[in-house]
């Protein structure tokens, strides 16, 4: 409305977005080229704010924390500042070193994806997702592929975080980083030297235009006395006296403005870091903690019946799995039963004509010895008859002779297929009690198998209804948390320690593939600062 003030609009803003932690905000806008904040205390369109339709204004985090995991409560107020920090390290407003920037991007995409699932997220998943730098995508001779890989091999290991979480994790990594909420300004010193002014939640820093990275000298905002301006003039009073007063200019009076701004209220929220908690703030965190607790307990419920269903689906399909065996061992047992039916038939058949032709073959050589003593007892009356007579008793002997023999075998191997029809019918009677063991076995795993199935129906649903959100918050439940905590802390200090193993171990593996004549300013400083061993923090106490 054209009587609303800056306030107006930007607690309409807020309402709409359920965001409380109004303080680390405020609306930008662009004024020839420099940047302003709407006033609170102004009309809106009493701004110098631009004369053309519509009237655009970007809501960001004015003022940055110190410490995030500490200040930031609010799970909206964590988004907004992941957004924020992501947006501008990937338009490269904040410098990251490139291995940082594949463990930042891991974080990024478990917040968007959720868990790693290779069934899922498979090879080119992020091929349209902006996640690098451009200046580290150009830094080495990688393929997007390359890259894929590596921040993919990291994604996998955030396995159990919750978007929160990760968004949490990227904003501490990011924190650390040397250009993470400053503000720069140019300015002159009184001998007319360039130099950047930059403005954080620490204190004021004074830069060489060159480097961004490394201060020259910083006042922390608890050993500052005084700050203001006259005209262009701006004067930083130190608390020690003995300390020279620090004067610069800037190039505009609306520069010098901004920078007053931006001055007071990052010196407000350093004092105010340093007192206890207003009431509001005390009971943000107090139900920031409750529905922590809650979601921890809910997600370790779903664990639970995740696990549960996993392992009634894992002795599902075992009890499948061996039915399906039994049916082919009774298969298998089915058809040997056939063949030894089968084989124990044809034995028998062999056999009887087996001795049949034994009986045979007695019948005749009994009929031959008849022959032969008839043809004996027969008197011959003549020489030639007696010799033929003669000739044919010795072929009728030799005939009996064989068919003795040939009898005599024909009766073993009569004897032999007995005994072998016996061997197969007690080998049929085996297969049959094998085909009746089977049998039951089967019949008692279908019982299992269909009780077991039915497990996952009967498990607790997954649907979120009201009365499985409410909990009752006892001192137990409280302690128990608390010591969940301190356990949590210790297992970070660990990560970390693995984390800048990992790091470490990236850099040294694709540093053979930098393109060293495409390095920039900031990362040629960025690796002085890192083997000389120097941090932000430390860096800012040395120079203080």
């Amino acid at each position: 409305q054209v009587k609303w003030k800056g306030k107006d609009l930007f607690d309409l803003v807020c309402r709409t977005l359920g965001l409380r932690e109004t303080w680390f905000f405020g609306l930008q806008y662009t004024i020839k080229d420099t940047v302003a904040w709407l006033k609170m205390d102004k009309k809106v369109l009493d701004h110098d704010v631009p004369t053309e339709e519509p009237k655009t204004f970007h809501f960001l985090a004015k003022f940055y924390p110190e410490n995030a995991e500490e200040e930031l409560v609010q799970e909206i107020t964590q988004h907004l500042f992941f957004l924020q920090v992501k947006k501008q390290i990937l338009d490269e407003k904040i410098f990251c070193p490139p291995e940082a920037s594949v463990l930042l991007a891991s974080y990024a995409v478990q917040a968007k994806y959720g868990d790693y699932d290779p069934n899922v997220h498979k090879r080119g998943f992020l091929a349209q997702e902006e996640l690098l730098p451009k200046r580290v995508i150009n830094l080495y001779q990688m393929t997007p592929e390359m890259w894929e890989e590596r921040i993919t091999a990291w994604y996998a290991e955030h396995r159990g975080r919750a978007r929160d979480e990760a968004e949490m994790e990227y904003l501490k990594i990011a924190q650390d980083l040397e250009m993470y909420g400053v503000n720069y300004f140019a300015i002159r010193n009184k001998k007319g030297t360039e130099l950047l002014l930059g403005v954080d939640a620490l204190g004021l820093h004074i830069y060489d235009p060159d480097n961004r990275l490394t201060p020259k000298i910083s006042f922390p905002w608890n050993e500052i006395r005084n700050i203001s301006y006259s005209d262009k003039e701006f004067t930083i009073k130190p608390l020690d006296k003995k300390i020279d007063v620090f004067k610069f200019n800037s190039s505009k009076l609306r520069v010098n403005k901004l920078i007053l701004q931006l001055c007071i209220g990052n010196h407000d929220l350093f004092m105010r870091r340093r007192k206890a908690d207003s009431l509001e703030v005390q009971q943000m965190k107090a139900q920031a903690r409750e529905e922590k607790a809650r979601k921890q307990m809910e997600r370790q419920r779903l664990a639970r019946e995740k696990q549960m269903r996993e392992e009634a689906e894992r002795t599902r399909d075992e009890l499948e799995r061996r039915l399906m065996q039994l049916k082919e061992e009774a298969t298998m047992a089915n058809e040997a039963l056939m063949r030894s039916e089968e084989t124990a038939d044809l034995l028998a058949e062999k056999a009887q004509i087996t001795e049949e032709e034994a009986k045979l073959l007695a019948q005749k050589a009994a009929e031959a010895e008849q022959e032969m003593q008839r043809i004996k007892a027969t008197a011959i009356r003549t020489e030639e008859e007696k010799r033929l007579m003669e000739q044919k008793v010795l072929e009728a002997e030799m005939l009996a002779l064989k068919m003795a023999e040939e009898s005599e075998r024909r009766a073993k191997e009569a004897d032999q297929l007995k005994q072998d029809l016996q061997e197969a019918r007690e080998s049929e009677r085996r297969a049959k009690q094998k085909l009746l063991e089977i049998t039951s076995k089967s019949s008692y795993t279908q019982s299992v198998n269909s009780s077991t199935t039915a497990l996952p129906t009967d498990l607790p649903s997954f649907n979120l209804i009201s009365e499985s959100l409410s909990f009752d918050f006892k001192d137990t439940d409280m302690k128990r948390l608390s010591m969940e905590i301190e356990k949590e802390k210790v297992e970070y200090m660990e990560k970390s320690k693995h984390l800048q193993e990992q790091l470490n171990e990236l850099k040294t593996e694709i540093e053979a593939l930098k393109l060293k004549e495409r390095e920039t300013a900031l990362d040629i400083l960025h690796n002085e600062n890192s083997s000389r061993g120097n941090s932000k923090h430390n860096t800012i106490k040395k120079v203080s």
